[in-house]
């Protein structure tokens, strides 16, 4: 521990962001980083706690109270290479995570919490600044080859750990570019993709084959990877978005979140868009749906010129902090106000939709409802009714649904491989990851289904590990120390 009075004398401190109306003119990085100076301090603010919840509520186990201290005392690269030896790939963790560990910080009982996810970014960046990431392929190779079909976090996690086990490692990936969401579901402001292709380069020097517009099940059969490969890992992502059901819902401006995400991360990478065009621009925009998603189509539709930006949540207002409902260290369901929120627009709490309406087949309206949620019952969960005569309606030429995913998608790849899904929708395997098919495994959302990129990559690790075992009768990767 590198200062005994660290988390007394220091308060946290977060990276500052750029101001909003410079940034709202650009899809570039938020945020302004701390100095080496202020980082290391925040370092100082870690008490090296008997039993750190912090690493318990990562999962993937990252030695958060080692890494801080390190850092204080000045050894980044033994900081890096702590961080490292449980998480892949800590600039998308830095980046995008919402960080449970800092939920779970002993600091944060009566405290703001150490800045976690913060050092983790700071650690890395310093590591990729002074050379110390580079390639690691493997000093001997196995005979054994694995496909990897997805390129998300849990694909990417999966295939490094694989390539530096030895095995000849290919990943498919049935867009046109590689990092699955990474890539063209999250905005470039909150992670711009030059990030992502840096450490697919990596990859790809230690050995990764990666193949694009690989659409396994539609354009490439399983049955050919079935015979060219010796194990098959399942990381193609919870991609069957949820919908909503209702009058006008066939409507022209009613749209998928991730429809419209995907179309402006195109645009961003300077590629044409062949779908019809989604756009806020001038437009009164609807965001149903709020979570990260939500939040990531208000500060889209934002840097579109959108007129005005709408939030809509079917769940109460949440508070400000813990009640007695989520005591420490359980993971708050507290307010959370974005950057997004920051930049413009209003959100609305207990808000159902009815339906739709329009004139020759453009969206126009959407009609709502207020909502009245009773107290929690004895496990938890509350009931909803209609508040009689709360009816209301919004003029809008654009509503975007951010409400989740419920499944990967079963038509193509699983139904021809003929895998067993869960109740929920998602492929069911053993505690080793592989499903009912021997020698073909599942890892991240498609597993476990709509999760964190934490939980994607801690998959990711956990299932190689399984893969490296099932091919070689025993494995040397860690999937957390």
């Amino acid at each position: 521990m590198g200062k005994l009075t660290g988390f007394k004398e220091y308060e946290r401190k977060t990276a500052s962001t750029r101001p909003i109306t410079e940034r709202v003119q650009d899809y570039e990085e938020l945020y302004i980083p701390l100095s080496s100076e202020e980082i290391k301090i925040q370092a100082a603010r870690c008490m090296d706690c008997g039993v750190p919840f912090c690493s318990s509520k990562c999962p993937l186990g990252n030695v958060i109270p080692s890494f801080n201290d390190l850092v204080y005392t000045g050894q980044w690269k033994k900081a890096l290479d702590t961080l490292h030896s449980t998480n892949n790939f800590p600039e998308f963790t830095g980046k995008v995570c919402p960080a449970p560990c800092e939920a779970g910080c002993v600091l944060g009982i009566n405290q703001d919490p150490v800045t976690i996810k913060q050092m983790e970014l700071a650690i890395i960046n310093k590591g990729f600044e002074e050379g110390w990431v580079s390639p690691q392929p493997p000093s001997i190779r196995t005979s054994k080859k694995v496909a990897v079909v997805g390129s998300g976090p849990s694909g990417l996690a999966a295939a490094q750990q694989l390539n530096r086990a030895g095995h000849s490692v290919t990943v498919f990936e049935r867009a046109d570019r590689i990092g699955g969401l990474l890539s063209y579901g999250i905005p470039d402001f909150k992670l711009e993709k030059w990030v992502v292709d840096r450490r697919v380069q990596q990859m790809a020097d230690e050995g990764v084959v990666f193949k694009t517009n690989a659409n396994v099940g539609v354009t490439i059969p399983v049955a050919d990877l079935q015979e060219d490969f010796d194990a098959i890992c399942l990381t193609g992502g919870s991609t069957q978005p949820r919908d909503l059901v209702v009058s006008g819902r066939e409507l022209n401006g009613v749209h998928f979140a991730m429809d419209y995400l995907t179309q402006q991360n195109t645009r961003v990478a300077g590629k044409e868009v062949v779908e019809t065009e989604i756009t806020a621009k001038d437009k009164t925009v609807v965001v149903i749906g709020g979570g990260d998603t939500g939040a990531d189509c208000i500060g889209t539709a934002i840097r579109q010129g959108a007129k005005e930006v709408i939030q809509l949540e079917l769940l109460p207002k949440p508070p400000l902090g813990r009640d007695d409902s989520m005591p420490w260290p359980t993971w708050p369901m507290t307010l959370r106000t974005s950057t997004s929120h920051e930049e413009g627009g209003s959100r609305e709490w207990s808000v159902a939709t009815k339906y739709f309406s329009g004139t020759d087949g453009k969206l126009t309206t959407l009609h709502c409802i207020r909502l009245e949620w009773s107290e929690p019952d004895a496990r938890g969960q509350r009931k909803m009714t209609e508040v009689p005569g709360s009816e209301f309606e919004i003029q809008t030429e654009l509503v975007l649904f951010a409400m989740g995913f419920v499944h990967p998608e079963h038509k193509g790849m699983l139904q021809d491989l003929g895998v067993e899904l869960t109740d929920r929708g998602n492929i069911k395997t053993d505690d080793n990851f592989m499903t009912c098919i021997p020698g073909i495994f599942a890892a991240g959302d498609m597993r476990r289904g709509q999760s964190l990129v934490v939980w994607a990559i801690s998959e990711g690790r956990k299932a190689a590990k399984s893969i490296d075992e099932f091919l070689m009768g025993e494995s040397r990767l860690k999937t957390a120390l």
